[in-house]
């Protein structure tokens, strides 16, 4: 077990320490310093990342047993637009670059240069988000809903899931702007920088298996 340090101040009713100054308590303990373990944090982020992992596994999983089951209505193959798809996700990877470009400034403690790329960083996820509320809803115009087949419920469920995860992320990334803004690059903001880094990648890494195991393979024959 890792152990941690911290400030102790031990309190008499005199103000010293000898035998006569003991309560009848016992001496009262005062943490000064708040304790955290290093590299805690991160380890409790990737312990969560691994909990996403088997979230979104399940919905491939789904994906992969119900992709199939039209129920005589359309199919990915008259749906999806692959164009539209790949614009989507040359957003996503870009923002994963800018996010990179942020994490070289951060380390170089370049407040400004960090908060540029950080900001450039959310237009491009808002865009990939933008175009995915206008595929949903286009198929749900066009009645390729969520409730009009399995292989639809499916979809929407996994890629509905990941946009979720896109929405939350850019939420995420605005509040960080501001607590940069406000309390500059401290160790605390330093720590969350890394752990939204991980998880912006760990969606770059999910939608390539949602582009190529739902769209590139959806629109085989």
């Amino acid at each position: 077990m890792a152990e941690t340090t911290a400030s102790l101040h031990v309190t008499g009713p005199t103000g010293t320490t000898t035998a006569d100054d003991v309560p009848p308590g016992g001496y009262q303990f005062h943490v000064t310093e708040e304790p955290h373990v290093p590299n805690g944090t991160l380890l409790g982020f990737w312990l969560y990342l691994m909990s996403d992992c088997l979230i979104f596994a399940c919905l491939f999983a789904a994906y992969g047993v119900l992709g199939r089951e039209y129920a005589g209505g359309p199919t990915g193959a008259e749906l999806f637009e692959l164009p539209l798809v790949a614009l989507n996700t040359s957003f996503l990877l870009l923002s994963s670059i800018t996010y990179g470009f942020a994490m070289l400034q951060l380390q170089q403690n370049k407040v400004s240069a960090m908060q540029i790329w950080l900001a450039i960083t959310w237009v491009f996820g808002a865009a990939f988000l933008a175009v995915e509320l206008y595929e949903f809803a286009h198929l749900i115009h066009e009645g390729a809903g969520p409730t009009r087949s399995a292989f639809l419920t499916s979809f929407f469920s996994l890629v509905g899931t990941h946009g979720l995860h896109v929405t939350f992320g850019l939420i995420w990334l605005i509040v960080l702007m501001v607590q940069v803004s406000k309390h500059g690059l401290i160790t605390a903001n330093k720590r969350r920088l890394m752990c939204l880094s991980m998880f912006w990648h760990f969606l770059d890494v999910v939608w390539i298996g949602v582009f190529t195991f739902v769209y590139l393979m959806g629109t085989l024959p």
